[in-house]
């Protein structure tokens, strides 16, 4: 098989795109979509990364895509299915990299993830809590769980009545801030609008200052702002995106 594929892997929908050029085992990277999103809105994107010579897989997450759908723009809805649906992500992770190495012909040595908004979170906790993914990119996303749960809290006006004690405990636990230990010297890419009215860039501003000074190279941990830009992945984005797997996967 050569070019697009829609395949499941145990109860997950995937799209998964192999290079026309070259054999495997491919360098492999998993993509994750944000909120109100899917695997079909990341085909462009998928595409232009297998015609770097990456075989990508795009997997839809809980009640996204062809797993349902829900309501993205009551607030409710975002308190009670954002989470869930990360944590969920990082719960099938392992099953997603298992599969891509047995089934696929991925290269177990070269495996990448990257994802935009809910996906960026997703991204970076599957990296941090997978130590042989190899490298990151974020896409205004957060590596700073806590934080953004904080922020995120304030925005849509969430009290805190002790409803949300579970959840936020494990948000907490699988926050890439708080495992820095984890991902010390492993390349990690975050790119991010400095206008972004959606997931604000402090978050990340907060844990990169943190990471760098940890980090034996520097080289291996970049963040870029992007003046004026709001919740989107440009195609400057996409290129520095590239060029970081290119040097590191």
């Amino acid at each position: 098989m050569r070019g697009e594929e829609r395949d499941r892997i145990g109860e997950i929908p995937v799209i998964r795109f192999v290079p026309r050029e070259g054999n495997g085992p491919f360098p492999t990277l998993i993509m994750y979509h944000g909120w109100s999103s899917s695997k079909e809105s990341q085909r462009f994107r998928a595409f232009i990364l297998s015609c770097l010579g990456y075989q990508v897989i795009v997997p839809d997450g809980l009640y996204h895509g062809e797993r349902g759908t829900i309501d993205y723009h009551n607030p409710e809805n975002a308190r009670d299915y954002f989470w869930p649906i990360i944590l969920n992500n990082l719960e099938e992770s392992q099953i997603i990299i298992d599969h891509i190495i047995g089934k696929y012909d991925a290269d177990p040595n070269r495996i990448g993830v990257l994802g935009h908004s809910m996906g960026g979170f997703t991204s970076a906790g599957v990296f941090t809590h997978n130590p042989n993914i190899k490298a990151l990119v974020v896409f205004n996303g957060s590596c700073n769980w806590t934080h953004s749960n904080k922020l995120f809290k304030q925005i849509l006006g969430i009290e805190d009545d002790g409803k949300l004690e579970d959840i936020e405990r494990e948000i907490e636990s699988k926050d890439p801030m708080v495992n820095m230990d984890l991902i010390i010297d492993r390349p990690i890419l975050m790119l991010h609008g400095n206008k972004d009215s959606l997931v604000d860039i402090e978050s990340q501003r907060i844990f990169y200052e943190k990471a760098r000074k940890l980090y034996s190279h520097d080289n291996r941990i970049g963040m870029i702002e992007y003046n004026n830009l709001d919740h989107f992945v440009t195609t400057n984005m996409m290129e520095e995106a590239g060029t970081w797997f290119e040097k590191y996967l």
